[in-house]
């Protein structure tokens, strides 16, 4: 019973995004016509034409696919273990030394063969 109702909504996706084409285009067009209105309002209309249109994409299956990859990224994110302040700091420190040094190798190397080539060209 569900791969009947999987074939059918697969069948149905494309013209859901197909509605989702339509309603960004005319989205766009709308901002471009309506460009002598307020930004405040135009910036309303596109957020709520992306939500729109972000809503029927999820009812796509690859819609819901992104949908549970986020929520599933969203549990992995509450399993990070994130650095102390100390650890960030010193983290911070020793890139920045790290960066000190090889910027002070290739002023050098570049100062040498300089000199070597301006040497050679008289």
């Amino acid at each position: 019973m569900s791969e009947k109702i999987d074939s059918e909504d697969s069948r149905l996706d494309w013209a859901k995004w197909a509605v989702v084409a339509a309603i960004v285009a005319a989205a766009v067009y709308a901002n471009s016509y309506f460009s002598a209105e307020s930004l405040l309002i135009r910036t309303i209309g596109l957020l709520a034409a992306a939500g729109i249109a972000g809503w029927i994409a999820a009812q796509t299956i690859k819609g819901r696919a992104l949908v549970d990859l986020c929520l599933e990224a969203k549990i992995e994110i509450r399993k990070v273990v994130w650095p102390t302040r100390q650890e960030t700091t010193q983290t911070t420190i020793m890139v920045l030394v790290v960066i000190f040094i090889v910027a002070l190798i290739l002023w050098l190397l570049d100062w040498g063969l300089n000199g070597i080539v301006s040497s050679i060209i008289g």
